[in-house]
């Protein structure tokens, strides 16, 4: 715990004008970022008595080991620098709003030749007009399925757009009039377009112009006794008036509005929020917080503003926010809006009629959601605590365990050996610092030398990561397998927000930035080592910690045999009781370091599986891989043809297929496939050649499933 008069600027050199300033912990880690409208008085509030201070301040102050600020010339200026460095630096105790749920949105991709609609979650896309969000998927799909009688948009993904183009056929939908089937050119690209735009002008409200068109054809269609197609249209307006429906009419016509409302207390905070767009409610969101800092409910919707809108422009920002309370102060919030929407937006608290009525709907709203909220995780905080204090207790340590490490080693039968690095802070899973690797230094199965090699792998970075003090060169200290790659040379990746499932890999990205206060990978050091294992992994890692010097970081193992906690050192285990929370904290870190582990290494033996002779050949691409393929059936039939043969191929000159020719050659012949059902053994011309292993005695199949996962480490 530091002292803030260690790191407390020097009298008369905090400058008294608008900026921004950041808190960093011993590790250089940004753990608080602010605004101010005056440094100086701003930051001679954090620097008064400790007793003054409320209880999360003091908190942050006191694990703060230096301040820094940054002067910018107006206040927009300082709230469009905070929003940034909230979002780069992901500080500790700054409000950070989560949604309790990935709220589904309707999507037009108004940015391809023939705009599709969908349902889309996550991050928003350039050129892809949004409606919503939605509170369940399947409320967007009875709108759209309602509005394509009328605007026939295509909905298809791109597989079965090119499938119908190419067999002249369209889906379903077209055959039954709910899409214009662009596949197959009943349309032109322009006209489907105008389609689609027009859906776009229904959901964002402008609805008065349509019913009032199709109202009139159905008059001319009775005129001129064309009965059947007035009937139609009829039942156009029907679907139009019944789609409307879904959401009724809360203000007046036209009126494009955001209502935030604001539900808190000591602890949390919970902010719902309403998109009212052409008077009627086209959307909710609802998020939670834990108030880490002593803030006022201003300054919440203040944070609240910059997470709905700091990503936005345009017509997603509305010509009216009505809040709760006003920010303070609110000129530079109001311009900033302003500013993204490139008109004026009028951000106040409603006062009276409709809009004041639908603010008190907006508040029971977020009332609930924070009760509810309490209600599922009212034991949680009490309980995460409960469990660090008895792992310290147990353990013996000095203080909680705020950050946990817990490594696993994952392998079939000794190949493709892997291992996972899952971290806890504060009890909760923290996806975006896992990590995985790839086992470099030795061939086959040992666990212990496998622990040995990832902990001493992961702390020689930690190391490195340590002593240096300026930005340092990508790359420049690795070892073979530390980089976050996906191929053979791979051994990191993350288990993160946009990432999908643990498969994915990532390359060096600006999440991993590795300059001053920035995520960076390895730099931040765990309170306890877990290892999945008994006392000979705990052995192997604590020998690797000692090996390197390291000596303030705990280790400890959990045997699955019978959940025993084994420490260096020690002959006994300490067995933690049955209804002990510190050992149900303790077996969710084990269990999520094998969860990883196992899908890592699945994922490197099915890619394994699905290799390929022509994968080898220098210059080959796809494309021309794709071709050689579908003129010869399989790589058997490939590999015994001529070099002739392989030039008739399009696209193959003598040169490739010389090249072509030789590298099959050189490549032994893939060992037989064997139907696991039957037991028969098939010719390699049965199965794609994509997924025929190449490498010399690897089957395609090992036993079944249940055999294979009986087999898995």
């Amino acid at each position: 715990m530091a002292d803030p008069s260690s790191y407390r600027p020097r009298p008369g050199e905090i400058p008294d004008s608008p900026g921004v300033y950041r808190f960093r912990d011993e590790h250089r880690r940004v753990i608080y970022v602010g605004k101010a409208k005056s440094l100086r008085q701003r930051l001679a509030n954090y620097f008064q008595d400790l007793a003054n201070l409320h209880p999360r301040t003091r908190t942050m102050v006191t694990t703060a080991a230096s301040v820094e600020w940054t002067v910018v010339s107006t206040e927009v200026e300082a709230l469009q620098l905070e929003y940034s460095w909230i979002k780069e630096y992901d500080p500790r105790f700054n409000v950070k709003y989560r949604d309790d749920k990935s709220y589904p949105y309707l999507a037009v991709t108004m940015n391809e030749e023939f705009p599709r609609v969908q349902v889309m979650r996550g991050q928003k896309k350039k050129g892809v007009r949004y409606f919503g969000p939605y509170g369940h998927a399947w409320a967007i799909r009875d709108t759209v399925d309602l509005l394509l009688r009328v605007f026939p948009v295509r909905t298809c993904s791109a597989g079965v757009f090119k499938n119908a183009a190419r067999t002249g056929r369209p889906c379903l939908l077209g055959y039954i009039g709910k899409c214009s089937a662009p596949c197959v050119g009943r349309i032109t690209p322009d006209d489907h377009w105008d389609l689609a735009d027009e859906f776009c002008d229904f959901m964002a409200g402008r609805t008065g112009t349509y019913l009032r068109r199709l109202e009139r054809q159905m008059a001319e269609a009775a005129e001129d006794m064309e009965y059947e197609r007035a009937a139609r249209l009829r039942d156009d307006i029907g679907a139009l008036k019944k789609a409307m429906e879904k959401s009724a009419v809360v203000l007046a016509d036209a009126t494009d509005a955001d209502l935030i409302a604001v539900a808190e207390d000591e602890l949390e905070a919970a902010v719902q929020i309403f998109h009212v767009r052409g008077g009627r409610v086209r959307g909710q969101r609802g998020w939670v917080t834990d108030k880490v800092e002593e803030i006022t409910t201003g300054a919440l919707v203040e944070h609240a503003l910059q997470q709905l809108y700091g990503e936005e422009s345009g017509d997603a920002v509305p010509k009216e926010v009505l809040v709760p309370a006003l920010p303070d102060p609110v000129e530079p919030v109001q311009q900033w809006l302003t500013e993204r929407r490139g008109s004026g937006v009028s951000l106040r608290i409603p006062q009276r009629g409709d809009k004041k009525a639908l603010m008190e709907t907006v508040q029971r709203n977020a009332q609930q959601a924070l009760v509810l909220h309490k209600t599922k995780r009212a034991s949680d905080l009490t309980t995460r605590s409960r469990a660090l204090e008895e792992i310290a207790e147990a353990l013996d340590l000095d203080s909680a365990p705020l950050r946990i490490e817990c490594y696993d080693i994952s392998h079939l039968q000794g190949d493709d050996v892997v291992a996972s690095m899952v971290v806890f802070e504060d009890g909760l899973a923290r996806k975006s610092e896992y990590r995985r690797f790839q086992i470099k230094g030795f061939e086959g199965q040992d666990d212990v030398r496998s622990m040995h090699e990832v902990i001493t792998r992961r702390f020689r970075r930690y190391l490195a990561e340590k002593e240096k003090t300026g930005e340092w060169a990508d790359g420049e200290g690795l070892t073979d397998g530390d980089r976050q790659t996906d191929g053979a040379g791979g051994a990191d990746g993350v288990d993160g927000a946009g990432v999908a499932d643990d498969t994915a890999a990532l390359t060096d990205g600006p999440a991993l930035k590795d300059d001053d206060g920035r995520p960076k990978r390895f730099a931040y050091p765990p309170q306890l080592v877990v290892v999945d294992g008994g006392q000979p992994q705990v052995a192997a890692a604590q020998r690797a910690l000692d090996d390197l010097g390291i000596d303030d970081i705990a280790v400890c193992g959990l045997a699955k045999r019978l959940e025993e906690v084994w420490l260096p050192r020690e002959d006994d285990p300490v067995v933690l009781p049955r209804t002990s929370e510190g050992l149900y904290l303790l077996q969710r870190v084990r269990d999520e370091a094998h969860r990883f582990a196992i899908t890592y290494q699945r994922a490197k033996r099915a890619k394994r599986f699905r290799s390929s002779p022509l994968d080898d050949v220098p210059g080959l691409g796809e494309t021309r891989k794709q071709a050689l393929i579908k003129h010869f059936g399989s790589v058997k039939k490939l590999r015994s043809a001529t070099i002739d043969q392989i030039c008739e191929v399009p696209g193959i000159g003598r040169k490739t297929a010389e090249t072509v020719a030789v590298a099959l050659a050189r490549a032994a012949p893939a060992a037989p496939a064997v139907n696991t059902a039957t037991g028969e053994i098939m010719d390699e011309d049965e199965g794609a050649p994509e997924t025929t292993a190449d490498a010399p005695g690897e089957p395609v199949s090992a036993g079944t499933p249940d055999e294979r996962r009986g087999q898995e480490r």
